[in-house]
C-alpha cells in the first residue's frame, strides 16, 4: 500500500554514553574484567539488516509480517521492525507505530531518491528497498549484496558486565571512513488482536517492533568502543547496533555492520 498524504521529517537522534577511547575504555574495565562475557549469539559478522515497514492497519502488510517472523528467528541476520502510522485513518491505530518510525521510512525514501512510501517496505543494509512480502526479493537482496561487498564488511561484537553492555566497532581497514553507530530498540513480541479496519478480526504476534532509536556517537573507520548502560536494555525487548553511514544531506545510507542485543 502506498500512502496518500505527506508527512514532515523531524529530528530524533539522541545522545548515549559513549566512551570515545579504545585504551581508556580497557582500562576502565580491566578491574572487572572477570564479571564481563561475550555472548557468542552477540558476534560474529550477520548476513545483513532487514528493515521491515508494516502496519496493523494495512491488508497487504499479512504476509510480509509472516516472513518477518521467521527472519527475526534467524541467529544472522538483524531483522526490525518499523510500525508506521500513516494508516491509522483506515480505521485501526496500530498499536505498535511511533512517528519516528514513520520519519525514518521517509528518510529512506530520500535518500533512495523515491517519490513516496509504502507497505510493506523491506530496506536491505540500508542500500536498497523491496517489497517484504517478497521472500525470494528479499532473501535475494541479501545474498547479492554479501556476495558483491555490500554485506556487514565492518566487525561488531558486543559483551557484558553486571552494568553494562560495551559495543566494539572493528577497524575498516581500507573501506568508508564515518559512520554513525545507531542503537535501535525494539518490544518483546507481542501478539495483538485487531478490532477494526482491513484486518478486523484478525490476531498477528510481532517480532522486534521497533520503539526507539538513538545514535550513540561517531565512527571515523577506526576501532572504537561505546558503552550503553544495562538498565537500558532490560526495560527493553533488546536492541540492535548499526553501524551505518550517513550522506551530506543527513539522509541514511549502507548499513557496514551489525549486531544484536537481546534482553538478558
Amino acid at each position: 500500500m502506498t500512502p496518500r498524504r505527506p508527512l514532515r521529517l523531524a529530528a530524533f537522534a539522541l545522545a548515549l554514553s559513549v566512551l570515545a577511547d579504545a585504551g581508556l575504555a580497557g582500562n576502565a574495565l580491566a578491574g572487572g574484567a572477570d564479571r564481563s562475557r561475550t555472548d557468542k549469539s552477540l558476534s560474529g559478522q550477520p548476513l545483513g539488516v532487514v528493515e521491515l515497514f508494516t502496519s496493523q492497519g494495512c491488508s497487504s502488510c499479512l504476509p510480509a509480517d509472516a516472513f518477518f517472523a521467521e527472519l527475526a528467528a534467524k541467529e544472522n541476520i538483524v531483522a526490525l521492525a518499523y510500525h508506521v502510522d500513516y494508516w491509522d485513518y483506515l480505521g485501526w491505530k496500530d498499536t505498535l507505530s511511533r512517528k519516528e518510525n514513520t520519519e525514518r521510512q521517509y528518510e529512506y525514501m530520500r535518500a533512495f531518491g523515491s517519490r513516496s512510501v509504502y507497505t510493506p517496505q523491506a530496506v536491505i543494509n540500508g542500500r536498497s528497498h523491496v517489497n517484504g512480502a517478497r521472500r525470494e526479493e528479499v532473501d535475494g537482496a541479501l545474498a547479492r549484496m554479501e556476495t558483491s561487498g555490500e554485506g556487514m564488511r565492518v566487525s561488531i561484537n558486543v559483551s557484558r558486565t553486571s552494568d553494562r553492555v560495551i559495543i566494539d566497532a572493528g577497524d575498516a581497514g581500507s573501506g568508508p571512513s564515518d559512520a554513525h553507530v545507531v542503537i535501535v530498540y525494539f518490544d518483546p513480541p507481542q501478539t495483538i488482536k485487531i478490532g477494526k479496519g482491513e484486518n478486523t478480526g484478525r490476531s498477528m504476534t510481532y517480532w522486534n517492533a521497533v520503539s526507539g532509536i538513538q545514535t550513540a556517537g561517531m565512527w571515523h573507520g577506526k576501532a572504537q568502543r561505546y558503552e550503553l548502560p544495562m538498565s537500558v536494555i532490560t526495560k527493553k525487548g533488546g536492541c540492535a547496533v548499526l553501524l551505518q553511514s550517513v550522506g551530506k544531506d543527513g539522509m541514511p545510507g549502507p548499513i557496514l555492520g551489525a549486531a544484536l542485543i537481546h534482553k538478558p
